[in-house]
């Protein structure tokens, strides 16, 4: 592991990442959240671990990106991503608590919007995730909206995704991303997926059918001047989809829950994926590790493509 580059703000990058830095090779961020309060162990180190592999097979290095005692970590070495699967009490840090996490000398895992700030810091263009946050369902009462909309509109890094979380209102979640400025690109389709399953029922503003074409359509958007990340969504494989209209029946069932127990904030998200994976007896789960790896293999093309 590099020494840190400040002692006022205290970053690590792993040997790999620090030396793809310095050759200019394609790098790709992926967040931590997914590891620590996605799924449980040894399942989430295995997910980490083929997610890594997927990106290097494509001629791109994986950048992991978390928060050690106080230290931001982009990428981690094989240590850190084993510590870290078997952590408890690990924070979930967004754009308002990552800094509060490297402060206080806490250990926090990144969301989409976290990882983020740490991508754009690190100059990596390109970030795989599962699936953004948005515009939860009945906003318009509890305002929960994710800070990751926010983001995607105000930072310049490139995120690969399965489309918003199919708990969310996608159709709001799309308007708000509409307003903000925020391209919203599917790879390969017309129409925008729904996480779990392939399609929403909702077409997409924009299609592009090869990373080069996204590459080239980020670059214009530098060259244009123009701030902001774009959102690129990935349907999941076809072979590991579940329908839309069997994940409504799940997603509803959880809500309901949800609401029983009084399940609010921070805690909402987990709670949902928790309570579908029980609904679904796990098919959930292994929907999220396949379209996880399908976006990381998308993502490294881009950043491949990036560098070309």
């Amino acid at each position: 592991m590099t020494k840190p580059i400040s002692p006022l703000l205290p970053i690590a990058y792993s040997k790999e990442v620090a030396s793809a830095k310095q050759r200019g090779a394609p790098v790709v961020a992926l967040e931590s959240t997914i590891i620590t309060h996605g799924m449980p162990y040894p399942g989430n180190i295995e997910m980490a671990r083929s997610v890594e592999a997927i990106i290097r097979e494509q001629g791109a290095v994986p950048a992991t990106i978390a928060v050690i005692h106080g230290t931001l970590h982009i990428g981690l070495e094989a240590a850190e991503l084993e510590q870290l699967a078997k952590a408890t009490e690990v924070m979930k840090v967004s754009r308002a608590d990552l800094a509060f996490a490297i402060a206080e000398r806490r250990t926090g895992a990144t969301t989409v919007a976290a990882t983020m700030i740490a991508a754009a810091r690190a100059g990596i263009r390109v970030f795989a995730t599962g699936g953004i946050g948005g515009v939860h369902r009945g906003a318009e009462e509890s305002f929960d909206i994710s800070a990751d909309l926010e983001e995607l509109a105000r930072t310049g890094v490139i995120v690969v995704c399965a489309g918003a979380k199919a708990i969310l209102d996608i159709p709001k979640t799309l308007e708000v991303l509409e307003t903000r400025g925020v391209p919203v690109v599917t790879y390969e389709s017309e129409e925008f997926p729904a996480f779990w399953s392939r399609s929403s029922g909702i077409r997409s503003p924009l299609s592009l059918n090869s990373p080069a074409a996204i590459a080239n359509f980020q670059t214009v958007r530098e060259q244009l001047g123009v701030d902001g990340g774009m959102l690129v969504a990935n349907p999941v494989p076809e072979a590991d989809e579940i329908a839309r209209e069997e994940m409504e029946i799940y997603i509803e069932r959880a809500l309901d829950s949800a609401e029983r127990d009084e399940v609010t904030g921070k805690a909402v998200t987990p709670y949902l994926l928790s309570t579908i994976f029980d609904l679904t007896d796990g098919q959930s789960l292994k929907t999220n590790i396949a379209l996880v790896e399908n976006n990381a293999r998308l993502a490294a093309e881009i950043a491949v493509a990036l560098g070309e």
